[in-house]
C-alpha cells in the first residue's frame, strides 16, 4: 500500500482532479471509521456515474483492510457495498500488468509503481470477496430494504466476476422493469410486472413499447422455468433467497423463461436478451 506521504497520492486523479486529499481522510478512516468521511471520501475521489479512477485503485487495499478488521458487521456491510460498486464499474477486467489508461501515471511515477497498484487492487478484491458470506448471513438477520439487498447482490456478482450481471442489477436497480434487445430483429422488449396481480403472484410480460407511455397494447406471455440451467442465475436467486430479496427471486424465474418477440414474433430466451446490452 502506499505510504501516507508518498508524493504519488499527488499524481493520482479522482472526478475533480488531484486526488491529494485523499491520504489524509483515509488515514482519519483507518484510526476511527466514520460514515461522513467514507461518504467523502467515495464520492469525492474514488465513484462518479459510473466511472472509477485511478485513486481508487489506490484507496482499495485501504478500505479492504478496515472491512475484514472491523468488528462492526454494520460497516463490514457499507465498504463490501461500495467496493463491490467500485469493482462492477471497472473497464478492462482482464488487463495487465495495469490499465492501459494509466499510459500517463506510468511515465509519471513508473511501471513497476503501477503494477504494484493494480495488483494489490486485486488483492483487495480478493478479501473483500472472502467476506461475501458474512455480509449475505447479517443481511439476512437484520431489517434491509430491498434496494440495498440489490447492492448486495450487484457487489456479489462483481466479486465473482459476474460483470455483466452486476451492470444488468445496477440498471435496473429498482427491479420494476427490464428491457431486453431481441436477437432477431434488434427491438427492445420492455418486460414489466403484471398490474393486477398481487407482490406474491406477480408476473412479468412482455411489451413491444414502455408501458408507461402506452398503456393500452397487448403483452406477450413469459413463459416462466421451474429451475435454473444458468448458474449465474441460479447462484443469484439462491442469494436472493438467502438475503430476502422476495421481488427479485420471483422475476428471476421469468427472466430466465421464453417468450415471443412482441416486434417479430421469434421465439427468444429472456435472459440472454437481457444481458445482450452489457458487454464487459
Amino acid at each position: 500500500m502506499l505510504k501516507w506521504n508518498s508524493d504519488i497520492w499527488g499524481k493520482l486523479t479522482g472526478p475533480y482532479s488531484s486526488a491529494e486529499g485523499v491520504s489524509e481522510l483515509l488515514q482519519q478512516l483507518m484510526r476511527e471509521y466514520n460514515q461522513e468521511i467514507f461518504d467523502e471520501i467515495f464520492q469525492k475521489y474514488l465513484y462518479h456515474q459510473n466511472t472509477i479512477y485511478t485513486a481508487t485503485y489506490a484507496a482499495m487495499p485501504f478500505l479492504a483492510q478496515i472491512a475484514c478488521s472491523t468488528s462492526d458487521a454494520e460497516v463490514r456491510k457499507e465498504i463490501f457495498v461500495n467496493c463491490g460498486i467500485i469493482e462492477a464499474s471497472r473497464d478492462g477486467h482482464d488487463e495487465e500488468p495495469f490499465p492501459e489508461s494509466w499510459a500517463g501515471l506510468a511515465e509519471d511515477v513508473g511501471s513497476s509503481v503501477c503494477t504494484e497498484l493494480y495488483r494489490e487492487y486485486l488483492e483487495a478484491i480478493g478479501k473483500l470477496k472472502a467476506l461475501t458470506k458474512e455480509v449475505l448471513t447479517y443481511t439476512a438477520r437484520n431489517s434491509i430494504d430491498e434496494t440495498e439487498k440489490r447492492y448486495i447482490l450487484i457487489a456479489d456478482a462483481a466479486y465473482r466476476g459476474s460483470y455483466m450481471l452486476a451492470d444488468m442489477l445496477m440498471t435496473f436497480i429498482n427491479g420494476d422493469e427490464y428491457v431486453a434487445v431481441c436477437p432477431a430483429c434488434e427491438n427492445d422488449i420492455f418486460i414489466w410486472p403484471h398490474e393486477d396481480d398481487s407482490a406474491e403472484n406477480e408476473i412479468l410480460q412482455a411489451y413491444e413499447q414502455d408501458p408507461v407511455f402506452h398503456a393500452d397494447q397487448e403483452s406477450r406471455v413469459i413463459v416462466p422455468v421451474t429451475s435454473f440451467a444458468n448458474e449465474d442465475i441460479r447462484t443469484l436467486a439462491e442469494r436472493a433467497e438467502a438475503i430476502g430479496e422476495q421481488t427479485l427471486a420471483r422475476h428471476l424465474y421469468y427472466l430466465a423463461g421464453e417468450t415471443l418477440c412482441p416486434s417479430c414474433g421469434e421465439k427468444i430466451s429472456v435472459w440472454p436478451a437481457l444481458l445482450s446490452t452489457f458487454s464487459k
